[in-house]
């Protein structure tokens, strides 16, 4: 944990900091001027600790002759004396003009006691500004260093990372390259007809990308470039596709997402093609199903159907609208997207945002 340094101890640093400096550079000479200010400021502070020692003595004093003649200072003749002194009426205003007159008079005298105290405080207070301004130059080359030798670290571990990943990356490309010209090898040996180098090359590289790809995200590519498709209800989707926590209501594996929207929200188709299906029966409540080729969609947890079995429909034709029916935990449209009976994820096709 660093240490709290108090003021008292950074100006002692200071202090110590400075006079070292100055013992380390005794061969620069300092101007005759400079050195004679200093010379006066410092008879004139210890004029000024002189002063204020005596001011010390003779309160000290005059305590102790108290405590000694507390006799005599509450003696029957001193009471009477100080009753007669309160009793005299005393006129303020003339001694507060008498005063001021005073002042007036010796004008002079007091502007240069004056001057003298506000120099020894400005000197006071340039000195204490450099003394701070030194502690916080060394706090902050510190700071620096201490900063800069940790972005020389990250850059080091930044530029080995970088190498490693460069190094690995080079590998990867090498071994590619052997495995091209081994295949090529392999079919010039075998004599395919009627397919060049590059055919071959091609078709290697479609077969490895196709494979890295998740049945879900080829069906999802398939319907895109093949269908037009629209949101059913613009709202937000309150619980996505895929496995969720199960209860006795809602199902571990959500085939599709539910979007939130309250009862009588119109629904309409998200693409054209043929109602296949409309019913009230089963965990979905009224439904309806429409078919265009190989894809179906399907709208849930309705509240009334506006098609009609084996009716044609357009993109964005008002087809129902929303309910709270079937096996549900409140008023939301459940919508999904089928190719051959396999589900979809929806927001890989539509986007929300």
């Amino acid at each position: 944990m660093e240490k709290i340094i108090s003021p008292e101890e950074r100006i002692k640093r200071a202090e110590e900091i400075y006079y070292r400096r100055k013992i380390n550079n005794n061969n620069v000479r300092m101007p005759s001027s400079q050195v004679k200010q200093e010379r006066e400021n410092r008879q004139f502070s210890l004029y000024k600790k002189m002063i204020l020692q005596i001011l010390i003595c003779i309160f000290i004093y005059l305590i102790f002759s108290l405590i000694k003649e507390t006799n005599y200072i509450f003696s029957e003749s001193v009471i009477n004396k100080t009753k007669e002194f309160l009793s005299i009426d005393i006129n303020f205003a003339q001694i507060s003009s008498n005063i001021g007159d005073f002042f007036q008079n010796n004008q002079d005298k007091f502007s240069f006691l004056t001057k003298l105290w506000n120099k020894e405080e400005n000197i006071n207070s340039e000195n204490q500004n450099n003394e701070n301004e030194e502690i916080n130059n060394i706090e902050n080359n510190i700071t620096n260093e201490q900063a800069n030798s940790e972005n020389n670290n990250e850059n080091e571990e930044i530029n080995g990372e970088n190498t490693n990943l460069q190094n690995s990356e080079s590998s990867q490309n090498s071994q590619l390259e052997n495995n091209e010209e081994k295949a090529t090898i392999s079919n010039e040996n075998v004599g395919i007809g009627g397919s060049s180098k590059i055919e071959q090359t091609v078709q290697v590289s479609a077969t490895e990308t196709s494979s890295k790809k998740t049945q879900m995200e080829i069906d999802a590519e398939y319907i895109k470039k093949n269908f037009s498709m629209v949101l059913p209800a613009k709202a937000k989707i309150t619980s996505p596709y895929g496995k969720r926590e199960p209860t006795e209501i809602v199902s571990e594996n959500h085939q599709g997402i539910d979007i939130g929207v309250v009862v009588g929200t119109t629904i309409v188709s998200a693409m054209e093609g043929t109602v296949s299906v409309v019913s009230n029966v089963g965990d979905y409540g009224t439904h309806v199903k429409i078919v265009n080729k190989d894809v179906t969609t399907i709208y849930a947890h309705c509240s009334k159907i506006l098609v009609k079995e084996g009716e044609k429909v357009k993109k964005g034709q008002k087809i129902a609208l929303s309910g709270n029916t079937g096996n549900t935990t409140g008023p939301h449209l459940h919508f999904e997207i089928r190719r051959e009976e396999r589900t979809v994820d929806p927001e890989l096709i539509l986007s929300w945002t």
